[in-house]
């Protein structure tokens, strides 16, 4: 399962790029400086890949890629507001990604992600559980190929895809308007309300945690093991939903510079998506496995948007 998701996300990637640069799907047709801008940011990917792949493989934390996530974009569309003398529509663009990374960072932070040791901090348990679904990684070799090509330079380069409707705007005639308030205040809902997701997680593992510590009395969703309630009773991955459907807004600023409905930087929200359901697909089996009531929860709570059942517990 693990290994046909991995080769799926591959080709996804692969197809997706060939169709978007490879054909005459899209305008992909750019000024000196846009090409200029694009060159300095691909550099700045491929370096930054590289750094996670040595950094982990000496360190063996493998999270390395976490840790830019949330920060490495903020340049990205900085570096392209600048390059296009600060264009209003970029520069909007630009103030909601670095909200939203300032939030994602100092929410990964509280979570340990970071340490003064910089190679150090929380990893992922899901690269222990890929060890165990696909046995033949756990071969020194195959594995350093495995964090090469998909956890460096794969996440890298959809952080730097979904990244790259900045540069679409930039290719657009269109003034500001207001639909473009209209979709930066939709991207600002969903960041809050990812703030809200993540802090109401953060609530009740800490509490869960504490009661074990403790040797207290387990009830309600601390007894279930994962909380159902608050958004979560709504959507089995609520920051999840909200992720997406923030990159996915990101896009619509591109949609308005150049009035056209799709265009080649479609390719990072697509893959992104597409990351987000694999991802909660492998996450699920892991908690289907440890709590015994979750395969109930995912019978009546949708994975990310739709009408949870009510009274289901």
């Amino acid at each position: 399962m693990v290994a046909k998701q991995a080769l799926f996300l591959f080709v996804t990637l692969g197809g997706l790029v060939y169709l978007t640069f490879g054909t005459n799907i899209f305008n992909t047709t750019f000024s000196e400086e846009q090409m200029n801008a694009l060159v300095a940011m691909t550099k700045l990917y491929i370096g930054s890949s590289m750094y996670c792949f040595i950094v982990s493989e000496l360190a063996k934390n493998y999270s390395q890629v976490d840790k830019f996530w949330s920060l490495i974009p903020i340049a990205y569309v900085w570096y392209f507001a600048s390059a296009a003398d600060y264009n209003d529509r970029m520069v909007l663009m630009a103030v909601l990604a670095t909200i939203w990374g300032i939030r994602l960072t100092l929410n990964f932070a509280r979570r340990g992600g970071f340490s003064i040791y910089f190679w150090r901090g929380e990893e992922d348990y899901r690269w222990i559980e890929v060890k165990k679904a696909m046995p033949f990684l756990s071969n020194r070799f195959t594995w350093g190929l495995f964090n090469l090509f998909f956890i460096c330079l794969y996440q890298m380069g959809l952080i730097f895809l979904f990244s790259l409707p900045i540069l679409a705007a930039w290719q657009g005639t269109e003034p500001l308007f207001w639909a473009d308030y209209l979709v930066g205040g939709f991207m600002l809902l969903f960041i809050i309300l990812e703030t809200i997701a993540d802090q109401q997680q953060y609530e009740f593992q800490t509490e869960k945690y504490r009661k074990i510590h403790n040797g207290e009395a387990l009830d309600g969703d601390y007894k279930r093991g994962f909380r159902t309630t608050g958004l979560w009773s709504l959507s089995r991955h609520p920051n999840f939903a909200c992720e997406q459907l923030i990159w996915i807004m990101f896009y619509l600023f591109s949609v308005n510079a150049t009035g056209a409905y799709l265009n080649w930087s479609v390719v990072g929200p697509v893959l992104l998506v597409v990351l987000f359901f694999n991802s909660a697909v492998f996450s699920e089996g892991i908690s289907s496995r440890k709590y015994s009531e979750y395969k109930k929860y995912q019978d009546n709570v949708p994975m990310f948007l739709g009408f949870p059942r009510s009274n289901w517990k």
